[in-house]
């Protein structure tokens, strides 16, 4: 009688399972082992509402509290305001005493710290790059064009770029952000330069200000909030 290899036996195994799986199982469990029909194209992921494209329905003003109702009315009393509440500022807002915590502390770090309104995009959206957060990423790009950051330098950002070439105050904050957000570690040599470059204070107000949107990339992924309807994201997976 002839010996069968392991290999053998491993195989006849597998077809003795598979045909065990596909001839005895009922239909619901062969369903599994079918092709899938790829969803049409700008189809929302099942668990995503409509109105607000994240997995909370978009807040209303009648559900919130006294304060939520206050701090409702001056959202959407907010020219600055960029999403409106299809984004963080929705989903915060269920949580209204965070949102009147926090709300000051984002407007204050932006506008009123007296950081260099060009660079603080830059460290914007070199924390959206970092935590691969599409939907901030579009929020932020065309301020940052606006505010004067050259395309260039949005590329090298989007693409991870080798740094060489930029400005050192440009490429020291995309280095903090691809170290501390990307690598989880500063090099000596990287603070040596931003302290050097932005002093004490600033430095701190730039690197909170990557804080405050890494923090809000999270709270995005989380809630998966999609991109506006009829967007498609310029960040790479890479």
């Amino acid at each position: 009688m002839k010996l069968r290899t392991p290999l053998t036996l491993l195989a006849m195994a597998g077809a003795a399972v598979a045909g065990y799986l596909y001839r005895d199982r009922p239909a619901a469990l062969m369903s599994l082992f079918e092709p899938k029909t790829p969803a049409e194209p700008g189809a929302l992921p099942p668990d995503i509402f409509p109105d607000s494209r994240n997995r909370m329905p978009l807040v209303t003003r009648e559900e919130l509290s006294e304060l939520g109702r206050r701090l409702f009315d001056e959202a959407q009393a907010d020219s600055r305001s960029i999403v409106g509440l299809r984004g963080p500022g929705g989903i915060r807002l269920r949580a209204s005493r965070l949102t009147e915590l926090s709300r000051p502390v984002n407007r204050y770090l932006r506008y009123d710290a007296g950081l260099d309104r060009r660079l603080a995009e830059l460290a914007i959206l070199a924390s959206a790059r970092e935590t691969d957060q599409r939907f901030e990423w579009h929020a932020h790009e065309g301020i940052g064009l606006k505010e004067g950051l050259e395309p260039e330098i949005i590329d090298v950002i989007r693409y991870r770029r080798p740094l060489s070439g930029l400005g050192e105050k440009e490429a020291t904050l995309i280095a903090l952000a691809r170290e501390a957000i990307g690598k989880h570690e500063v090099r000596p040599e990287t603070f040596a330069a931003a302290l050097r470059l932005f002093g004490k204070e600033d430095l701190i107000l730039y690197v909170s200000l990557m804080g405050e949107y890494a923090g809000t990339a999270y709270l995005l992924h989380i809630f998966n909030q999609q991109l506006p309807e009829g967007v498609t994201s310029t960040l790479p997976r890479l």
